[in-house]
């Protein structure tokens, strides 16, 4: 009787590490001193091939901290209107734990110790959320603190470009001017592009894992 294969886990593919797509709408580009307007995270799986695949998108509408910074340029490019009642903001804390509980749900079903932010120019967007991590004191913070996957470098290396509307359009994932800058919007076609690039590696990837196994000189840990 033959034994089925064992599914994949997206833990066994980044070492432990469950990689989380994340966009944030600020009120400029400092992360001390500017607003934290909105957060949108993608959590990401493996399917029965074992190709990454978007599963989970989250959102969450922030009200400004005391005393945060607005630019009027930042809100023109992301058309936020702060004062709108419909936006239904949180404050920063309950914000980080309506995006956080379910990565960390998700973490843990997924066997993963940790979860790593993904963005296009993902330390902006990793900056942003320690900062509100550590205005709030906020202690359950599944990301890893300094690590990063970052669309940036990815693309630029596979397509030639790090700019994410030509990016996606060079990937054929479509580009839609008037959706971008709203946080869910880039955050799931970063998804999209992170995926698409990293499924392109899966044979450089099954070869190298050959290679580590099959190595007296690399310990599974080093």
């Amino acid at each position: 009787m033959d034994i089925p294969a064992p599914k994949p886990k997206i833990g066994h593919r980044f070492r432990g590490f469950l990689p989380v797509v994340v966009d944030v709408e600020t009120g400029g580009f400092n992360a001390q001193t500017d607003a934290l307007l909105e957060m949108a995270a993608v959590i990401l799986g493996v399917d029965e091939q074992g190709c990454l695949t978007p599963r989970e998108t989250l959102f969450a509408a922030v009200t400004p901290f005391e005393g945060a910074n607005i630019e009027k340029a930042a809100l023109e490019v992301n058309g936020i209107k702060v004062d709108n009642p419909l936006r239904l903001a949180l404050d920063e804390r309950e914000a980080l734990e309506k995006i956080f509980r379910p990565i960390r749900r998700a973490v843990s079903e997924n066997g993963c110790k940790r979860a790593i932010l993904v963005g296009h120019n993902a330390h902006f967007d990793l900056g942003f959320i320690n900062a509100a991590v550590a205005r709030t004191g906020y202690k359950r913070n599944p990301f890893h603190p300094f690590s990063v996957f970052d669309t940036v470098t990815l693309s630029g290396a596979a397509l030639g470009q790090t700019v994410l509307a030509r990016a996606l359009v060079a990937a054929d994932l479509g580009y839609d001017a008037n959706e971008a800058h709203s946080a869910i919007y880039d955050a799931e076609q970063t998804a999209a592009l992170f995926c698409q690039l990293v499924n392109a590696q899966q044979p450089l990837y099954e070869a190298a894992k050959a290679r580590i196994a099959a190595s007296t000189a690399v310990t599974p840990d080093a």
